[in-house]
């Protein structure tokens, strides 16, 4: 890990320092989805020689059922905003040619990009990108850890979506090769080489085998950085004209933490009893419906889910209420005493967590993380927190995300050094409902004066 320069730094610093303090964000009202950029014949995924099946991984990830909207998806996203967006390489083993395409999630097609390098490996990389407007209008000073986090979502989602067995994710990739590799221009150079568009900030990959076959090369993304820029998007009036000064900001900050060299690629695992009909369906669950405490040996199974899912991110514990309460990991009792109503203060004032029936939460990324870390403590957070969330559905389990957090020093409430051991992401968990048949019955009341029986 490169040191970056003291400026970079200082501001990173600053950034993070100010989303995580109690200042109100300036916010717009919901700003609705722009139509998709990339112009070019929309093309069907499914078909003959596809051993790398993207159209199922993105079926279950990444495409809009139909009739929803555009905002119920298979992944969670902050607001419901979906900002990532997916460029396909293809290599030999996929049911498509070779090349470059970009993927519309509205009708479930890939549009070419250009072409593949002739030493192209066989399956596919796909690279991850997130336009900044619509969260930034929504989200105002906190929108880049949301972006991030919704970018860890995203790779979760498409790896669970893609066949098991082989599936490997990169979300410490350069951003400059990413980049180059989707065969776009960098943040800094995107306004003036393709004005009137949305910049895409690339984030994190993944490498889709053929089938089964090998673990991919140590740098699946060198041989399409090599090509030259690929097709352009379309204009859209428009496009990226307000919000300017906290755009700008948000997109040096997210840039500024991808200008690390190398990347590496770790296998994706999908949980037990996760299926295709689970991905499809899951969703984010409302806050009236995370009341009921979910079984304690579920309970500990997603939180063995959450922080076994990326070694490179931050640890995860569980605060629950009830006859004992207490903030546990999976190796015991970190502290006692019901945590949930602080968590409730500092999720934004979310005043529905504080009787929720159980709260994961992700926390590291001190105060002074250099930019490198900062990045994959976020993706890592979204990321685990994807594959507990679809691992919960799966166990019958409820589960919402929780992404905003103010003032939630973890180690300084725990008696630890201040600034160390913040928290970066939140899992809400409960059990269904208990049947009605199990609720405890009022005692009968005494007969009424008529002789008939009085319901309570």
């Amino acid at each position: 890990m490169t040191e970056a320069p003291p400026a970079t730094s200082e501001l990173l610093r600053r950034a993070l320092a100010d989303v995580r303090s109690s200042r109100v964000p300036r916010t717009a009202p919901y700003v609705p989805e722009r139509a998709f950029p990339w112009g070019g014949p929309a093309l069907c995924l499914a078909g003959a020689g596809g051993a790398a099946d993207l159209a199922r991984a993105l079926r279950r990830s990444l495409a809009v059922p139909p009739g929803t909207g555009g905002r119920l998806r298979p992944v969670a996203s902050a607001g419901a905003l979906h900002p990532v967006r997916a460029h396909l390489l293809l290599g030999p083993g996929c049911s498509l040619p070779p090349g470059r395409y970009a993927y519309d999630p509205h009708t479930h097609r890939a549009h070419p990009r250009g072409r593949a390098p002739a030493d192209v490996p066989p399956g596919a990389v796909v690279v991850l990108t997130v336009t900044l407007s619509r969260t930034v209008a929504h989200y105002g000073h906190r929108a880049w850890p949301l972006l991030l986090l919704d970018a860890g979502h995203a790779a979760a989602a498409l790896a669970l979506g893609a066949a098991p067995g082989g599936v490997r994710v990169s979300l410490d990739a350069e951003g400059a090769e990413l980049s180059a590799a989707a065969g776009l221009p960098r943040a800094g150079e995107w306004t003036a080489r393709w004005p009137g568009t949305d910049v895409e900030l690339p984030l994190a990959a993944l490498w889709l085998p053929p089938g089964r076959g090998p673990a991919p090369p140590t740098a699946p993304l060198a041989a399409w950085a090599t090509l030259p820029r690929a097709s352009d998007p379309v204009p859209q009036p428009g496009a990226e004209t307000a919000w300017t000064r906290e755009l700008d900001a948000a997109r040096h900050l997210l840039e500024s933490m991808t200008a690390d060299p190398g990347s590496t690629w770790h296998p994706a695992r999908r949980p037990a009893h996760v299926t295709d009909e689970i991905l499809r369906t899951r969703r984010s669950a409302t806050p009236s419906d995370l009341t009921h405490p979910p079984a304690p040996d579920l309970l500990a199974r997603v939180l063995a889910t959450a922080g076994a899912a990326r070694p490179d991110g931050p640890v995860w514990a569980a605060a629950v209420g009830g006859d004992t309460p207490g903030l546990r990991t999976t190796a015991g009792t970190l502290a006692a005493g019901d945590a949930r109503p602080t968590l409730a203060r500092w999720a934004a004032g979310q005043q529905w967590i504080g009787t929720a029936g159980a709260v994961l939460v992700a926390h590291g990324c001190p105060a002074d993380a250099p930019p490198a870390l900062i990045r994959s403590s976020h993706l890592a957070a979204g990321y685990a927190a994807g594959v507990a969330h679809v691992h919960a559905t799966a166990l019958g389990l409820r589960a919402r995300p929780i992404g905003s957090w103010q003032q939630a020093d973890l180690g300084a409430a725990l008696g630890d050094t201040p600034g160390h051991d913040w928290i970066v992401h939140g899992l809400a968990l409960a059990g269904p409902p208990p049947p009605a048949s199990s609720a405890p019955q009022a005692p009968p009341a005494p007969p009424a004066p008529s002789g008939k029986e009085e319901r309570p």
